[in-house]
């Protein structure tokens, strides 16, 4: 039996999922370690654009705790940092560069890196910007836990140095996502926030299709959309919509659009959070394709991949419903045997476990 673990995570956010795809991904990560009874405490930094926007203040999974100041955070939490059992820090912490190179100079007993955004942050650094990950710093992680998985882990290794790169995928809190049993109310729906590199298929695999089908019911829900956007009639918008509603939002679509960031669809192996929030709803997935997407869920069994505007339209207009609702049930059985919080956190507790723990002599030294 894996001895229980007490874990520090640094993320973008826990609090707040505004704008960002990080805090449902954390929440159902730090729920499934919770319910194996181990311990994580969170530390976010305090920014004014989350700090007016948290819809989990207080989680009752995890210990949650902000910081202003890396030098006064150190000083409070060193030893904490010192004797957890792993120290992992995330993609896009703010001022992550410091704050990594401080907390490798505490040497904790296990230190690691958690890229939500694995594709973009080799982007970043191909072209010299290290916003919040140093080039020099990937060989300092005992592991670096990676959202894509497949030839990028490769890379990461002889490209990047990194001692030993692992896929952990983001995954679904399988207590919150199920199918809520409501009427239907749009024929295909999309959830996400704006991103111009997303924008050009949300225009061909939805924007198009509504001015096709004008009778039918279109819905796209997220923030930071520009005000130039020229909205179908028939497209609802929906500014913002918090994780406590995803699910009603899912079950409520006839199909359901998933749109991939053009550094995932390059890297491949890249599945989204939204991905498998959809299956365990049971809402059928319409998707661009990428590298990967067929093996984790295959075309026309437990989704279906389009590529331009017609095959959505033959989708929306053809497809026989027990076809639909056929490939809805394959992907929730998938999500719900591999890809829940509770998969996802046993995967991550048997990496921590498999590493060894620097010697106390080096951590004293520290």
């Amino acid at each position: 039996m894996t001895r229980l673990l007490d874990i520090v995570l640094f993320g973008l956010s826990l609090s707040s999922s505004w704008g960002n795809g990080h805090a449902t991904t954390y929440r159902a990560l730090i729920k499934g370690l919770r319910r194996a009874g181990h311990k994580v405490l969170f530390l976010e930094r305090d920014v004014p654009w989350y700090a007016s926007h948290r819809d989990l203040p207080s989680p009752d999974f995890c210990e949650l705790a902000y910081y202003s100041d890396i030098d006064a955070m150190i000083e409070r939490y060193g030893e904490r940092l010192r004797q957890a059992d792993a120290v992992i820090v995330g993609s896009y912490v703010p001022d992550g560069v410091p704050l990594i190179d401080r907390l490798e100079a505490l040497q904790p007993k296990r230190f690691c890196f958690y890229d939500v955004d694995t594709p973009v942050t080799l982007a970043k650094l191909d072209r010299g910007d290290e916003e919040y990950l140093a080039l020099r710093q990937i060989p300092l992680f005992d592991t670096y836990f990676s959202f894509s998985g497949g030839k990028v882990l490769t890379r990461l290794e002889q490209r990047f140095g990194a001692r030993r790169a692992m896929a952990l995928y983001c995954s679904v809190d399988e207590n919150r996502y199920a199918n809520t049993g409501e009427p239907t109310c749009w024929d295909l729906g999309y959830l996400g926030t704006y991103s111009p590199d997303r924008q050009p298929t949300l225009e061909r695999l939805l924007l198009e299709p509504a001015r096709r089908l004008p009778s039918m019911r279109f819905v796209v829900a997220g923030p930071q959309y520009p005000a130039e956007i020229e909205w179908p009639a028939n497209v609802e918008r929906i500014e913002h919509l918090p994780p406590s509603d995803h699910a009603s939002f899912y079950s409520r679509q006839r199909f359901t659009l998933n749109v991939t960031r053009s550094d995932m669809i390059a890297a491949g192996w890249s599945p989204s959070v939204r991905l498998f929030e959809a299956a365990a709803c049971g809402a059928p997935i319409v998707s661009d394709f990428w590298q990967g997407l067929d093996e984790l869920l295959p075309d026309g069994k437990a989704l279906f991949i389009a590529r331009a505007p017609e095959d959505v339209v033959a989708l929306l207009t053809e497809l026989p419903d027990s076809n639909r609702l056929a490939a809805a049930a394959a992907a929730r059985r998938l999500v719900m045997s591999s890809h829940t919080g509770v998969a996802r956190a046993g995967e991550l507790v048997r990496a921590i476990s498999d590493l060894p723990t620097k010697p106390a002599f080096d951590r004293m030294s520290a």
